[in-house]
């Protein structure tokens, strides 16, 4: 197959104007007859590489057939007509794009199903119907899910790599990845949903004519990030949907929002990251109109204990309510306790900026927790780098004062010499002065 020369060696245009309607008279009759004189005209314009007359001679072929409803001369004809020698892409694809015009006269869902899987045969392989391609797996792929078959669905959508296309526009191509990535939530492939996800870049969301997909994008991203717990990251998506003017123009649609933001954010595991988020979340002065949620946020803003009884009694009501931590949903259940262990890593990092030591009966009284929990959640924040804090359980002493490195010992210790040796010289020039005036005098 070829392109063809840009101009034809010969123009078959009146050619077709007379015999085609003698054709059509033909085919009211015999549809089998009119397509082989049609199929003889084709020789010509398609050896003749007259592009405008092969095109309307593919279209009329498939266009018999399909009116006369034998979709299966019709599929027949399509592949061909593809395979002729020479034969023009750009016929190939009007052909193509005129056989998924058709697609939704189909009689029946089979012969809609047989139709494009006949579509896909003829395009595989070919990039000049790379987008065609694309779009009829998506419409399979479709009826597919309808069927209840994710799986086969999943597949069809997950074998396109339409990010390569460059004859698809971004919106395009957008709209193909978020379904990729829907599909394979559905079928609870996580991993794989998170892989095509980053073959978006967000920065194409920050344009406003896109604003439907940007909340469909961070609607995915929050389920791929919730099922592995990442509450940072869910926090992040919940802000990006903050930010996004349509929400930001709704009461309703922002209070909900930003009341997940900051569930969320306390949510996350402390680190620098999540410091520095907590605190520009703080900043927000819409924060103000929600007044639970800017009351638990301070609280884990400021360098002061939180009793963990205390926490549940004034918030446990309001945010049980919510549907980050529904009592009915065991996400739910688990996410009240992850606050709880937050709660209590907060005020262990509280008492370690205020005590060197401090006693673990004491200890415990300020966490409200048992010996062995007490020893448990101090492990993890020194395994996870927060705190420095060793245990003499002979004493039962915890001690947060980090001894110095070596290293810092031996710089100190240097330091401390060359100044010692400094004082040492002054005073010898000093004495020196003092001996020369003393002699003159």
């Amino acid at each position: 197959m070829s392109d063809g020369p840009l101009k034809p060696e010969k123009d078959y245009s009146q050619t077709l104007r007379e015999e085609l309607p003698k054709i059509e008279e033909i085919a009211k009759t015999d549809v089998q007859a009119a397509v082989e004189l049609l199929l003889a005209l084709e020789k010509q314009t398609r050896q003749s590489a007259d592009l405008s007359s092969t095109e309307k001679l593919l279209v009329k072929i498939i266009t018999l057939y399909k009116d006369a409803g034998d979709w299966k001369q019709m599929n027949e004809y399509v592949q061909l007509l593809s395979k002729k020698h020479g034969q023009l892409k750009q016929a190939i694809t009007k052909m193509v794009q005129e056989v998924i015009s058709f697609l939704d006269d189909a009689p029946t869902k089979d012969i809609k199903v047989e139709t494009i899987e006949n579509i896909r045969i003829v395009t595989e392989g070919k990039i000049f119907v790379e987008v065609e391609r694309a779009r009829v797996t998506r419409t399979l792929a479709k009826i597919k899910e309808l069927d209840g078959d994710i799986d086969a669905a999943a597949d069809l959508m997950c074998d396109l790599q339409v990010e390569t296309y460059g004859s698809m526009d971004n919106r395009e191509k957008t709209e193909f990845i978020l379904e990729q990535v829907q599909l394979c939530i559905s079928r609870k492939d996580f991993s794989q949903a998170g892989i095509l996800s980053r073959k978006i870049s967000s920065s194409y969301f920050d344009d406003p004519a896109v604003q439907d997909l940007r909340l469909r994008y961070y609607e995915l991203m929050i389920r791929v990030s919730l099922h592995d717990d990442k509450y940072l990251d869910v926090c992040k998506h919940y802000r990006a949907v903050y930010s996004t003017p349509s929400v930001k123009e709704d009461d309703t649609k922002w209070k909900d929002v930003l009341r997940n933001v900051v569930h969320f954010i306390i949510l996350a595991p402390y680190d620098n990251e999540q410091s520095d988020l907590i605190h520009r979340i703080e900043a927000d002065p819409k924060l103000q109109l929600l007044p639970v949620e800017a009351e638990l946020l301070k609280r884990f803003t400021l360098i002061e204990l939180m009793r963990w009884p205390r926490i549940d009694e004034i918030f446990g009501a309001d945010l049980r309510k919510t549907a980050v931590f529904d009592v009915s949903d065991p996400k739910g259940e688990k996410r009240w306790e992850d606050l709880r262990m937050r709660v209590i890593e907060h005020n262990i990092r509280v008492v370690a900026k205020y005590y060197n030591r401090i006693h673990t009966s004491r200890l415990k009284t300020l966490l409200d927790l048992s010996d062995s929990e007490t020893e448990q959640q101090l492990s993890k924040l020194v395994t996870q780098g927060t705190i420095y804090a060793r245990i003499n359980r002979p004493e039962k002493i915890v001690t947060f004062d980090k001894p110095k490195d070596s290293n810092d010992v031996l710089n100190e210790w240097s330091s401390n010499i060359t100044s010692l040796l400094g004082i040492v010289e002054t005073l010898s020039h000093l004495i020196s002065k003092e001996d020369m005036v003393s002699v003159k005098a």
